[in-house]
């Protein structure tokens, strides 16, 4: 059987058992073997995240690369423009109309979601998975970690394993945000409010210079390609939750919200008949980032 533990002082443990009866001149008997395999979750759940943000740079890069191509056209055509005197029904000015057309189509482009599995999701019991899979890297780098969930949330409507990528890449930031500052906090505030549950990420690693493009892939000074919040957001719209950022005086806040899931029939709930809704997930927001898939 699998199931999680604690340590004498406190600290959760994901546990394999292996059990075993034999007979005895006095009687039956029954051996368990306990062993702890927090460390195997935990490389799980890293890959996970790895695999992630690798093929999201690949599907990123791939539409970069024909924007690029579209763009060095344009750059062509504009310098053999140059060297004529007038553009009246010229064919290179015709070819930069049509170029550009062209580019504003690729920019506009709304790629489907991916169909991600949503379903009822025991989010105390996630949690508790994640706290697992950080604590101990987080208390190797000095960070003091508090957790606060109210007892008795309610399930949330989630992708599970999409959810648990959302948590350990949030976290992931903050334990970077914290390397270098004399205070190293984050705190995991989880509250029922309403019809969703939020669960605030809070840290002590100084904040974000620039919010305003915080959720915009490829961000000047941050960490690989910055695709980290941005695809976080569009996992979480994809199951009708949300991402959003809270200034702190000292550090910053992160706030996942998640739709409660549905107590009735799902079909009902977010059935066809719903306009919003594509097969228990909400329609892609214009404008707003959304994981995608190549058709």
């Amino acid at each position: 059987m699998q199931c999680r533990g604690r340590r004498q002082d406190g600290e959760a443990f994901l546990a394999d058992i292996w059990f075993s009866t034999y007979r005895t001149s006095v009687g039956s008997r029954l051996a368990a073997m306990v062993v702890d395999t927090s460390e195997d979750l935990r490389n799980r759940e890293e890959f996970s995240l790895h695999q992630l943000l690798a093929a999201s740079r690949i599907l990123v890069g791939a539409v970069s690369h024909e924007v690029r191509n579209v763009c060095g056209a344009i750059a062509v055509v504009h310098e053999n423009m140059a060297r004529n005197s007038s553009l009246a029904k010229n064919k290179d000015f015709e070819a930069l109309g049509t170029l550009i057309q062209t580019l504003e189509k690729i920019a506009a482009l709304e790629l489907r979601q991916t169909p991600y599995p949503a379903a009822r999701v025991d989010l105390p019991a996630l949690l508790e998975e994640l706290r697992i899979v950080i604590e101990a890297a987080l208390r190797d780098e000095g960070i003091d970690v508090s957790w606060d969930i109210e007892p008795g949330l309610p399930a949330v409507w989630a992708d599970r394993q999409s959810l648990m990528q959302v948590f350990l890449n949030l976290t992931k930031n903050s334990q970077r945000a914290m390397l270098d500052r004399p205070s190293r906090q984050l705190k995991i505030v989880a509250r029922a409010e309403g019809h969703r549950v939020s669960v605030r990420v809070q840290d002590t690693g100084g904040g974000v210079l620039d919010p305003e493009r915080l959720f915009r892939p490829f961000q000047p000074g941050a960490q690989a390609t910055g695709l980290g919040v941005y695809l976080s957001r569009a996992l979480l719209r994809s199951f009708r939750g949300d991402l959003h950022y809270e200034p702190e005086p000292h550090g910053a806040v992160f706030v996942v919200e998640l739709s409660l899931a549905p107590t009735g029939n799902l079909k009902e709930t977010y059935g066809a008949g719903n306009p919003d809704s594509v097969g228990g997930r909400s329609r892609p927001v214009p404008g707003q980032p959304q994981p995608v898939i190549a058709d």
